[in-house]
């Protein structure tokens, strides 16, 4: 296997992800301020021009940050960052999808509508006006996440999973694109730093 790397949260997620697991995989990292992830030899591997992107032994590539981390996880079950059983699964997805959709994409399109704004204004519809709403939703499901977390030492109860890598990749983008998390959220903040402490945080 082969990964196609950047900078960015979502690539760190999954280099975190392989650390995690204790694996081992070649990595080619792409230069996204210049736009290698859009020229022809990236698009042949993701023709949406996005990292990261898994190549795969058969010589097939495979995109998007959860399928990549189920193929791993399906690949190399131990140790698991999904689950073991149905259950697990399905709560670790189900955190997963929650944190994607109601603080990754809106705190991500907040930058990229604002401070990104001459980097993705060329290469994507972008809404400046929209910024401050985006941002705001994030916020909002930040400080519900915090009281989801009350008593928690992980998203999931006592395990680590890949839910957890996500909001940790993207909080840690967020305090460095204008959006640090409120210090009032102090399950989150605790939460945090047990995460930053791991050494997959440096991956």
């Amino acid at each position: 296997m082969k990964l196609y790397d950047s900078i960015g949260p979502n690539p760190r997620l999954v280099r975190m992800f392989i650390a995690e697991k204790g694996l081992t995989i070649p990595t080619h990292t792409l230069d996204v301020r210049a736009g290698e992830n859009r020229k022809p030899e990236h698009l042949v591997r993701n023709p949406h021009g996005q990292t990261p992107t898994l190549e795969l032994d058969n010589g097939s590539f495979l995109a998007e940050i959860t399928a990549i981390c189920e193929y791993l996880e399906e690949k190399h079950p131990q140790p698991p960052l999904i689950g073991t059983t149905a259950e697990e699964r399905a709560e670790c997805r189900m955190w997963t999808r929650r944190i994607d959709l109601y603080v990754c994409e809106p705190l991500l399109n907040g930058f990229r509508f604002a401070e990104g704004l001459k980097m993705f204004q060329d290469r994507m519809v972008c809404v400046p006006e929209a910024a401050p709403g985006l941002k705001k939703m994030a916020a909002d499901r930040i400080r519900w996440m915090n009281e989801q977390m009350k008593g928690k030492e992980f998203v999931c109860g006592s395990r680590l999973t890949l839910a957890d890598l996500l909001l940790y990749c993207w909080l840690d983008f967020g305090a460095k694109v204008g959006q640090p998390l409120d210090p009032a959220n102090t399950n989150i903040a605790e939460w945090f730093k047990r995460i930053d402490a791991r050494p997959s945080a440096k991956a």
